[in-house]
């Protein structure tokens, strides 16, 4: 009788176990689905822009970028400041600061734009903003090469400022630097038969031209002949 007893307490304190495993799994699992998609604090995450607005005026420096910023969490993000720096340029001793959003990418006297202002990005959301760095001194001058930039960032929950961005500038594109307008960063990627294909094609449109030319040459040589009455039937004096 007792070994029975005995085996019942063991199947009920077997069963008990269990359902109390599957009820704390329960717990823990709701807790953290409900913590992961109302409560998580996520990052904020940007990417290379693929073009961008400058103008390079003695030591002054502006760049307007079209910048997605993504908060990857639940919780918003509150983004207070933003600078962009050129980290392996020795003599670049002041980074470009935030001086003003712009509403568009293309700068003109039509555009609309306000000082910096801090902005909010909400959970798993994303915003596009054109931001335009400026600095009177910052030490470099860009030439016909590219350039590592970071864009840092200060949020409102983190102290300090925090690495957003590094990507790559090609400055090469410029080619009014005094001029405000706007250019392509993105690298010209041509494979070895794209390029054959384009060569061949100017070519083929610098004989087109030169045949045109000479053709053209040709007529107006004849037209010019029947003006002054070198050609066609002679007529006998009389």
């Amino acid at each position: 009788m007792l070994p029975l007893m005995a085996a019942a307490d063991q199947n009920a304190f077997s069963s008990l176990s269990a359902a109390s495993i599957v009820s704390v799994s329960a717990l823990l699992f709701t807790v953290a689905s409900f913590w992961w998609l109302n409560a998580r604090q996520g990052r904020l995450e940007s990417w290379e822009p693929h073009s961008f607005a400058a103008i390079v005026r003695g030591s002054m420096i502006r760049l307007r970028l079209p910048l997605v910023l993504h908060n990857s969490g639940a919780k918003p993000i509150i983004v207070q400041d933003l600078r962009l720096s050129f980290p392996d340029e020795p003599a670049s001793h002041l980074p470009l600061l935030w001086t003003s959003s712009a509403s568009r990418l293309q700068p003109g006297p039509d555009e609309e734009s306000e000082l910096p202002t801090g902005f909010v990005v909400a959970g798993r959301e994303a915003r596009k903003l054109f931001i335009e760095f400026e600095a009177p001194f910052s030490g470099v001058v860009p030439e016909a090469r590219d350039y590592k930039v970071r864009i840092q960032v200060r949020v409102g929950h983190r102290k300090g400022w925090r690495s957003l961005l590094t990507f790559t500038l090609r400055t090469t594109n410029i080619v009014h630097p005094d001029q405000y307008t706007v250019y392509h960063n993105a690298p010209l990627e041509l494979t070895k038969e794209d390029q054959e294909k384009a060569d061949a094609a100017l070519l083929e449109l610098l004989e087109g031209q030169e045949k045109d030319g000479s053709t053209k040459g040709e007529a107006k040589r004849r037209d010019s002949s029947d003006d002054e009455g070198n050609t066609g039937t002679p007529q006998t004096p009389t």
